[in-house]
């Protein structure tokens, strides 16, 4: 696998360049906060279906691939930031399709990377509400859906160093639910669901189909592209990225290798589309702690909403015309710059009303937005579709097919493992996919 320079784009420096070099600087977000949030993107609704990922691929096609792709994720992503931190012009991954393919790419790429990151909001906003609906079943899903706009519309106007504090919630709540299906495997002796008596379990692929829905079912977890290049230019020094991402995909790829193996080890070749259905739906386990599990996946999906959908929002806002710049406006972190230029006030006036404006459409877009997610969640609840979407075509265009593209696109040539890495990629895909809707 090609080693990934800080240098993916080779171009001689100039004073342009030192002076872009200076605004990438500019992020708020340190070396743990960028962490937290990056882990909370990785982490999350994925993790419930691994366990039948398992149960698709077997013991040793399962290991092998969710090592596999936390490997190449991982790699891609640095593909992905170094393009970003070269360009300073570059703030969202349609941005890097257009530099590597040209204007004509651009609609495509924006278009899937909204595609992918609007199913990502509708899964989440899906899981909070199926699982406030098991414990409170006053209210239906879909009203509790409407409930969670009182939270999830203010959460999405949010600056990232905020937005970490949340994310330490959201990984709070993922370790939980983690640990609350280890004690029920290890507390209950008895099949099904013990770890001390595991079910029947298979050491290879159930079939070509299964492992095909697999394919899907384990990139999902990893389908964190559409968001994590842009925490390098939030990064106070951006050039720690590679090390605090390599972090983030070890600790994710473990948490996922861990949650998959007691799951499957729990329930065998029975388990559930989602692992935390069976924990509910089987005797012999503390009720409190399921229960505490269970408003740990109502939590883990507020936390992520805002920093999913973020991206999407200024790709929205860019082709609108929303965006400030970098002056007389609000920066992403809630700061307020001054135009130092010598206006006349009236010009000033006018400067200031169209700022205005600006600002009530930015609130209007991103309120609608996620009112739209919310929709789209009561319209089609079915989560296992959504996940085998976002997982077989989505996760494998964004996270595998996308970066390799663009790093050949721009360098003018890949290297072998790299070709090697966009066949194998495009494969998987088309195989996966046709897979997942045959399923």
């Amino acid at each position: 696998m090609d080693q990934v320079s800080r240098a993916t784009l080779v171009r001689k420096p100039s004073v342009a360049s030192v002076r872009s070099e200076k605004r990438v600087i500019g992020g708020r977000s340190t070396w743990r906060q960028s962490l937290f949030n990056s882990i909370a993107i990785l982490l999350g609704f994925g993790m419930l279906s691994e366990p039948l990922a398992f149960s698709y691929a077997g013991w040793l096609g399962g290991t092998i691939l969710i090592i596999s792709y936390g490997l190449i994720t991982c790699y891609s992503a640095k593909i992905l930031a170094h393009i970003m931190l070269e360009d300073p012009s570059i703030r969202t991954y349609a941005d890097i399709g257009n530099k590597a393919f040209g204007h004509r790419s651009r609609f495509l790429t924006s278009a899937l990377f909204c595609l992918e990151l609007f199913a990502v909001s509708v899964v989440l906003v899906t899981l909070y509400g199926d699982s406030l609906h098991f414990i409170a079943p006053k209210y239906s899903s879909d009203a509790y859906k409407l409930m969670g706009l009182v939270i999830l519309i203010p959460s999405v106007f949010m600056p990232l160093s905020l937005l970490s504090y949340a994310s330490i919630l959201g990984i709070s709540s993922t370790f939980l639910v983690i640990c609350v299906v280890l004690y029920d495997g290890i507390s209950k002796t008895d099949s099904p669901g013990s770890l001390w008596r595991p079910a029947e379990t298979n050491w290879t692929v159930a079939g070509l189909g299964e492992l095909g829905v697999a394919f899907g079912l384990f990139m999902a977890g990893f389908s964190g592209h559409a968001v994590l290049p842009s925490l390098a230019r939030d990064m106070t020094d951006p050039s720690q990225f590679d090390s605090m991402i390599n972090c983030a995909f070890f600790v994710a790829t473990v948490i996922y290798m861990i949650i998959g193996a007691a799951g499957y080890l729990m329930f065998g070749n029975a388990v559930s589309e989602e692992v935390s259905q069976d924990l509910l739906a089987t005797s012999g386990y503390n009720v409190f702690l399921n229960h505490l599990a269970v408003w740990s996946l109502v939590i883990m999906p507020l936390t992520k909403f805002a920093l999913t959908t973020r991206p999407v929002n200024i790709t929205f806002e860019i082709l609108l015309g929303l965006e400030h710049g970098n002056a007389n406006g609000a920066d992403d972190h809630g700061t307020t710059t001054t135009n130092t230029n010598s206006e006349s006030r009236e010009t000033q006036k006018s400067t200031h009303r169209q700022y205005l404006l600006k600002d009530i459409l930015t609130v209007v877009e991103r309120s609608a937005f996620t009112c739209l997610a919310v929709a789209v969640s009561i319209l089609l609840p079915d989560f296992s579709s959504m996940m085998a979407f976002l997982g077989s075509f989505s996760a494998f265009m964004l996270c595998v097919i996308g970066p390799l593209s663009a790093k050949g696109a721009l360098n003018g040539r890949l290297g072998l493992s790299d070709s090697i890495l966009l066949a194998i990629g495009v494969v998987m895909a088309i195989w996966g996919t046709i897979a997942a809707f045959a399923a």
